[in-house]
């Protein structure tokens, strides 16, 4: 991946983080990067998930963890609109 792609990219993640959240920074932006991460391979690839969840539970626990707290600080935020 080139430089320019690279910095778009970054702008895009940066530009998401901040639509859900109505912030962003750097934790907040890596959060959003594992989460949509984790989706994305939950919808399109279950079985990998599932082996992942079962290699690594103490891991599954933390992205559990993370996606409650996503979840709830963007109804935080849209409550306040």
């Amino acid at each position: 991946m080139n430089n320019e792609l690279k910095a778009q990219m970054d702008g895009l993640l940066e530009k998401y983080t901040e639509l859900l959240f109505g912030e962003t920074n750097s934790e907040l932006k890596e959060q959003v990067q594992a989460w949509v991460l984790y989706s994305h391979i939950a919808k399109s690839m279950p079985p990998l998930i599932q082996h992942w969840n079962s290699t690594y539970p103490d891991a599954k626990e933390e992205m559990k963890h993370l996606i409650t707290d996503i979840k709830d600080r963007n109804e935080q935020f849209r409550s306040k609109k």
